[in-house]
Parts: structure tokens; C-alpha cells; sequence
């Protein structure tokens, strides 16, 4: 089951790293990897609540789902998006953006360079919006409960998170870039960050608009097909909830290219905190993005990975590590191993509390029948 659900996820690596070796030598293999690594770290939650959602729908919306969607996540998000922030940032065609980047390393990597602070400000600020809104939120399950108890609280606050965030943008814009080695002076070099930021900031409060926007509708349609689903009991017609029905996953279909698109971003921008080489960072993240379609395939068929609990909370971790560097590097340089590192430890570390949490919990439950058996 496990190879069946993977096999073209273990294709699409295989490919993926011979192309990065060809392309670059081995050191472009190990930023690929930890590209992918990256990605599916930050989507697992998104594979998660793909499942969830995809349980609902029935065979052929799950195969549209699984075929048209990933051309939409992996053409679409990983491949062409980095080179439309590039292009946008460094003002460039697209073409000429993928032309530079395979036959002018130098002068893409220069152009690119320049044009870094507006990147990094404007994903920092994405990231950061989106950690922000995690953490505020109070969850029944807690990961580092003394951080996240305090912070649920003060989550409470309407809006506390854009408030936090603008802060951020405005003392990054005033010390980070008046230091920035750009061509310009001091004032465009903050008003560049400031006025990248916000779009990072607007762009967050739109996707979520319009994932807010295609919930809202899924859930009117599921109502409408249950009350379709009693009224054709009633009276035997069941041509009403039949088209409904494919009218409800219609609208499923839509939600979950949103939410994808949504969750895409992070990785996409995070992706520019490691390397700013498109080429690279299309195999990498075209990579994970298969590993999160068959982390979405294996989640409907089995469900076991709902079990590791706190994955969601290192993920988010993780994100909020990577605005911070992404803010940080608008005048630092970080190695992109460390950067890569980050997320993968904050993964793992919350990956083996989920497991310590299960045993706890399972050697409860074993006590709990033991002295139940020793009292009867």
C-alpha cells in the first residue's frame, strides 16, 4: 500500500535529483533535497486537511483532484510562480527571467541579489502572518503548552496579529534595509521593504478571503445536498441530490485548489530564504509537491498519520523560523543548510513528541485495562 500510494513520488525524486547533479553537481543535490524536505514539512498539514476533505467526494472528483490538481500545484505553484516573483521583483519578463537563469547565472544571480530585499520582505511578512494567526489561536491540543497557553490568551485581542506584524515590517524597513547594499539610498531601500511587505501582508489577508470565501460555499452546498438527500427520501426522487451532490464537490474541488494555492505559498517563499536559483528551486518543490499528493492519497486510505499530533505545530514553527530569516537576510547572509536545517529539526522534534504522546497515551490505556481485569 505504502509503495503503491509513493511510487511516483519516489520517481519524481529520482528524476529530480539526477537533473539537480546534471544541472549544478552534487551541492545543487543537497539544496534540492532540502527543498523538498522543506516543502513536504510545510504542506503535511495541508495533506492533512486535503484528506479530510477528499474522504467526502466521491471517485471521479478524487481522480480529477489527484490529476488536474497536481498540475495546477506543481506546474502552477512550484514551477511558475518563483519565476513571476522573480520576474516581478527584478522587473523582468518571464521568459527572460528563465532565459537569464539557464544561460546567464551570473547576471540572473546578480539581478535576483537586488532585488532579494523586496522578496524577503514581502514572503517574510506572508510566513509571518501566517505563524502569528497559528499561535494566537487557542487549540485544544498543545504542543510547548508554556509558550502557547500565554499566547492563546492574548490572542483574544481582534486584529492582534496584524498589529504585531506591521510592527515587525516597520522596524525591519527602518534598521535592516537603511543598512541593505543596494544601489539605491537609504529611503527607497526602507520604502522598497515597507511597500513589499504590505503586498506580503495584503496578499495573506486575500488568500485567506478567498479560502474563507470557497468553505463558506462548501459548506452551503453539503447542507443543501442533505436537505435534498431527506426530501428525495420523502418522496422517492433522487435525481435532486444527485446533482447536488456533484454540484457540492464541484465546490470541494474549488476550496481545495484555494487552500493548496494558499499553503503553496509559504513553501514557494520560504524556498527563496534557502536559494534564489529557480531551476533549483522548481525541483525541489516539485519534488515535495508529489510527496504531499501521496501523503494526501495514503491519508484517505489509511488515516494514520492523524496520530502525530503536534506535525501541524512544528510546521508552523518551522514557518515562523523562516520569516524571521527571511527578514534577517534582507541585510545577512545565512547559509542555506542552516536555513534548511531549521525546519527540518523543529519537524522531527515534533514528530517524536507525537510519538512519545501516542506511547504515553497507549501505556495509559494498557494500565488503565490492567486494573480494570485485576478489580473485576
Amino acid at each position: 500500500m505504502l509503495l503503491k500510494a509513493f511510487r511516483w513520488s519516489f520517481g519524481a525524486t529520482a528524476v529530480g535529483l539526477v537533473l539537480a547533479v546534471l544541472y549544478d553537481g552534487w551541492a545543487a543535490l543537497g539544496v534540492v533535497a532540502i527543498l523538498a524536505v522543506l516543502e513536504i514539512s510545510l504542506s503535511f498539514d495541508n495533506a492533512v486537511v486535503n484528506a479530510g476533505i477528499l474522504k467526502k467526494m466521491n471517485a471521479f472528483w478524487q481522480r480529477i483532484f489527484l490529476t488536474v490538481g497536481i498540475l495546477i500545484a506543481v506546474f502552477g505553484m512550484r514551477l511558475v510562480f518563483p519565476v513571476v516573483i522573480v520576474a516581478i521583483s527584478a522587473q523582468l519578463g518571464p521568459i527572460e527571467a528563465v532565459d537569464l537563469a539557464l544561460t546567464d547565472k551570473d547576471r540572473y544571480q546578480e539581478l535576483v541579489t537586488d532585488a532579494h530585499p523586496a522578496i524577503a520582505a514581502f514572503g517574510g511578512m506572508f510566513l509571518l502572518m501566517i505563524f502569528l494567526d497559528f499561535i494566537f489561536e487557542d487549540r485544544d491540543i498543545k504542543w510547548l503548552g508554556w509558550l502557547e497557553r500565554p499566547l492563546a490568551k492574548l490572542g483574544k485581542v481582534d486584529m492582534l496579529s496584524v498589529c504585531i506584524a506591521l510592527i515587525v515590517l516597520l522596524v525591519t524597513a527602518m534598521t535592516f534595509a537603511t543598512h541593505a547594499h543596494l544601489h539605491a539610498g537609504p529611503a527607497d531601500k526602507a520604502e522598497t521593504v515597507l511597500l513589499s511587505g504590505i503586498g506580503g501582508l495584503i496578499t495573506y489577508m486575500v488568500v485567506g478571503g478567498l479560502s474563507g470565501y470557497f468553505e463558506d460555499k462548501l459548506e452551503e452546498e453539503e447542507e443543501r445536498e442533505h436537505e435534498a438527500e431527506e426530501e428525495a427520501k420523502r418522496t422517492g426522487k433522487q435525481q435532486s441530490a444527485v446533482l447536488l451532490a456533484g454540484k457540492a464537490a464541484f465546490f470541494m474541488f474549488l476550496y481545495l485548489e484555494v487552500l493548496d494555492a494558499s499553503f503553496s505559498f509559504d513553501g514557494v517563499i520560504g524556498a527563496f530564504a534557502i536559494t534564489n536559483d529557480i531551476v533549483l528551486m522548481a525541483l525541489g518543490l516539485g519534488i515535495g509537491a508529489m510527496y504531499v499528493r501521496s501523503l494526501t492519497v495514503y491519508l484517505v486510505r489509511q488515516g494514520t498519520l492523524d496520530d502525530y499530533v503536534y506535525l501541524e505545530h512544528g510546521a508552523h514553527y518551522a514557518i515562523g523560523a523562516l520569516a524571521v530569516i527571511l527578514l534577517v537576510t534582507i541585510q545577512y547572509e545565512i547559509n542555506e543548510v542552516v536555513t534548511g536545517l531549521v525546519g527540518v529539526v523543529l519537524i522531527g522534534w515534533s514528530f517524536w513528541s507525537s510519538v512519545r504522546r501516542n506511547r504515553a497515551l497507549a501505556a495509559t490505556g494498557a494500565e488503565g485495562d490492567r486494573s480494570h481485569a485485576t478489580s473485576s
